[in-house]
């Protein structure tokens, strides 16, 4: 065969890669494992076989986790978060560096073994997965190291539960245990029941590392353990990768129990191609983008989206780059497309093309497939509708789904046509167009010209329905961390009773709702009487309904474009928020001394004071609140872009009603959120009063959105209404989990006090935690030269 017949028919001869060193690893336990528990493994139980899913043998029988199994993984991490937390840092870090020293030796069996269990090429286990592991834990090595310098008012969390998916197995592991162990938490982690082989040989590598017992902790099983460790009582931190169906079921689990919750779930991630292409590398990189790993990656590029004038061109190249993909044994180097991981995916993903592909035209590679094993053809659907359910539901294997577009605003509009915003990826030669198409994008990873690029530096996760929460980066250690301020338990605050004899002073005073610039009445009806503590009636305040909620959502959506506007016109508006309320500094503490009543400590005056203070800090942020350029190891940035949240629906501090509402209204706002707020429902005369010095300030329609009336209704619809992207909630009414149950229902983000004071005068009423919660992290990475 001449060099040019080898390039013509990309005809290679077979590479295999020698399994023996890892069967003869297997056979040396036994083939079969127990669990990892308090640094030794446990006595193999009963359990079921893990299988080679490119020719059905099985490898190994591993043992089904119990709730006593976790009972005692938990036990055993508890035991050890205490003096593995009062570990220096530095000592910490070199753990952390022993492990991926070790990594790195045993590099090839890793490999060799996640192929065997996963069924991907071994080209992609040993040249991806491996060295990206080894750089999780020589990175967090490094934020060890740092932690006492860098954060020094942060802590463990705890104990962190982490249930990890099939399709990245030691990977994944890397991305939940180093920076879980590097901030000094402990951990237990369940690995896929497909896929726990490499968990269970890195069990091992922490063994020669000297890990002290009980650090991590790897009980295997089902999705019946994954359950019991998830809601385990002992567990203060959740960490899941899997897709959106259990992370919902995960979410209305552990709601009410007080748990941090990190979520990295599914995604129907558009793959954007401009007329101005390179169409050949653009082919190359959807290659990657959804062939890789069988298409089993929670971030595959599965939707194509082609400009219409080089459609049919494009769709030729890839149809003749398809042909010559090779498809067959995992272990051979020269193979692309390896087996599927278990013939229950291989089943899904059949039956998804047979029930839906004749919504378009399809197209299967005319590729030899293995007589046996788990395999699928590589698949191209072309001509289908946005909404069709191919375009919309996650298939999870090497399945592409394509349509056009005319427009760069057409292709935005259809690549945010999903609940999903895990990742994107633009091809343009055109730098100014790729910059303004990538912030447009609804998608917590941006990839520009380039594809499934991935580092430990660069923080990964998703918005919407992908999830919440970020891996990786500076960013994605505030899920492993907590502040060390102690809080305590909040008493409800209640309203001022209704006096035996009643003074009134003056004509009637009925405060109204504040929709979308304009004063409004409450669709129910209904007013209530505010009395002060010395027996007055200081005027009525509006019962605020479901309906007033809707008007005030469909508003603040309206106003979108003020997350377009630039950090320094926010700080102008905050500033002179701050210099009208100024004026009314005595009219606003007379108000809040009749509410409530004097006390040693604060007072109206103090109070009012307070909030102007607060509204210049969140004024100086709106134009400093930098992202980062991250250091990863390619020709290229990646910018950790800051982007508003959306429309934040917040039920504001009860004891504190005017600095309590400020301290939420002007953080969100300042990072370009707009905002429905629930004003203190004992006290709401201060908010009703503030809208006032917000007609005079400038604040576009629609940006803050007032409501009053009782915490635990509106706290509902708010958290019940699919297009509010995150619920605050500061209530001394306890409803924390009650609204953490119903966020499940579209994965929007929580910020709860779990029943918990907060000192609104002191350090925990502002700051960076407040910005942090009102921004979503936008990696976009940017690869340069030629």
């Amino acid at each position: 065969m001449t060099v040019k017949e080898i390039f013509d028919t990309m005809e290679y001869g077979p590479a295999p890669e020698s399994a023996s060193e890892a069967l003869a690893w297997l056979v040396d336990r036994g083939d079969s494992f127990g669990h990892f528990i308090n640094g030794a493994f446990t006595k193999p139980g009963k359990g079921f076989p893990s299988k080679n899913p490119a020719n059905g043998e099985t490898l190994a029988i591993i043992s089904q986790g119990t709730q006593s199994d976790v009972d005692a993984a938990v036990k055993a991490a508890r035991a050890a978060q205490g003096p593995w937390a009062k570990t220096s840092g530095h000592a910490r870090a070199k753990y952390l560096y022993a492990i991926a020293r070790l990594v790195q030796k045993h590099s090839r069996l890793f490999a060799v073994l996640e192929t065997l269990d996963n069924g991907k090429p071994i080209r992609e286990s040993r040249d991806i997965d491996i060295p990206l592991v080894a750089r999780h834990f020589y990175y967090h090595a490094g934020m060890a190291q740092l932690m006492e310098a860098e954060l020094p008012d942060a802590e463990a969390i705890g104990v962190c539960g982490q249930v990890i998916p099939w399709n990245f197995p030691l990977l994944m592991l890397a991305w939940k245990i180093a920076p879980a162990i590097a901030m000094g938490n402990t951990v237990v982690l369940k690995p896929a029941e497909y896929t726990s082989l490499t968990a269970l040989l890195f069990a091992e590598i922490c063994q020669e590392a000297g890990l002290p017992h009980g650090v991590v902790n790897i009980v295997t099983g089902d999705g019946a353990t994954g359950e019991a460790i998830v809601t385990h009582e002992g567990i203060d931190k959740v960490a899941f990768t899997g897709s959106t169906a259990v992370g919902r079921k995960i979410r209305a689990a552990t709601a009410g129990q007080n748990k941090v919750l990190t979520l990295e779930l599914g995604g129907k991630s558009p793959y954007i191609v401009f007329d101005d292409a390179d169409i050949d590398s653009a082919i190359e990189g959807l290659v990657d983008a959804i062939w890789f790993n069988q298409g089993q990656v929670c971030c595959a590029g599965s939707r194509l989206l082609v400009q219409e004038g080089i459609a049919e061109d494009f769709y030729a190249r890839l149809r003749a780059r398809m042909a010559s993909l090779r498809i067959g044994d995992p272990l051979d180097k020269c193979i692309d497309v390896g087996a599927i991981v278990d013939p229950v995916q291989l089943a899904t993903i059949k039956r998804l093309v047979a029930d839906h592909g004749n919504e378009g035209t399809v197209y299967q590679a005319p590729c030899i497939m293995p007589a046996d094993g788990c395999f699928y053809p590589p698949t191209l659907i072309t001509d289908l509708h946005t909404s069709s359910v191919l375009m919309q539901e996650e298939i999870f294997g090497p399945v592409l789904c394509a349509t056009t577009f005319r427009t760069p605003d057409e292709a935005v509009q259809i690549a945010n046509n999903t609940r999903y915003g895990l990742a994107a990826t633009l091809w343009t030669e055109n730098v100014n167009l790729a910059l303004d198409v990538a912030p447009k994008l609804v998608a917590g990873v941006v990839w520009v010209n380039a594809t499934n690029l991935f580092d430990a530096a660069a923080g990964f996760g998703g918005v919407r329905e992908s999830g919440m929460g970020r891996e990786g980066g500076w960013e994605g250690l505030s899920a492993y961390t907590k502040s060390k301020s102690k809080s305590k338990k909040l008493a409800p605050v209640e309203a001022i009773p209704e006096p035996t004899t009643v003074k009134v002073n003056g004509l009637d005073r009925t405060a109204k709702l504040y929709v979308g610039g304009k004063q409004a009445r409450p669709d129910s009806g209904y007013s209530k009487a505010v009395y002060g503590h010395k027996g007055a009636l200081l005027g009525h305040v509006g019962v605020g309904s479901r309906k007033d909620i809707r008007n005030a959502v469909e508003a603040a959506h309206s106003a979108s474009k003020w997350g377009k506007t630039t950090g320094h016109l926010r700080a102008q508006i905050l500033y002179y928020i701050a210099e009208n309320l100024s004026t009314r500094a005595e009219e606003f503490a007379k108000t809040l001394d009749a509410m409530q009543p004097k006390s040693a400590k604060h007072s109206g005056k103090a109070e009012v004071e307070a909030t102007i203070s607060r509204l210049f800090t969140y004024a100086a942020w709106a134009d400093k609140y930098d992202g980062l350029a991250h250091g990863v190891p390619i020709r290229g940035v990646a910018l950790a872009m800051k982007e508003p949240v959306g429309v934040i629906g917040a039920l504001c501090a009860d004891e504190a009603p005017l600095l309590g509402l400020i301290s939420v209204m002007a953080p969100a706002i300042a990072m370009g959120n707009t905002c429905v707020l629930v004003a203190s429902q004992p006290f709401p005369l201060a908010a009703t009063d503030f809208y006032q010095v917000l007609d005079t300030s400038d604040v576009p329609a629609g940006v803050v959105n007032i409501i009053t009336g009782e915490h635990s209704g509106l706290g509902a619809t708010l958290t019940d209404h699919m297009d509010v992207d995150a619920i605050w909630n500061f209530s001394s009414t306890d409803i924390s989990g009650d609204l953490e149950r119903r966020s499940a229902s579209n994965l929007k983000r929580t910020w709860l006090n779990q029943g918990h004071a907060r000192d609104w005068y002191g350090t925990q009423g502002g700051g960076r935690e407040f910005l942090m919660q009102a921004t979503e992290v936008k990696n976009i990475w940017i690869p340069y030269g030629e």
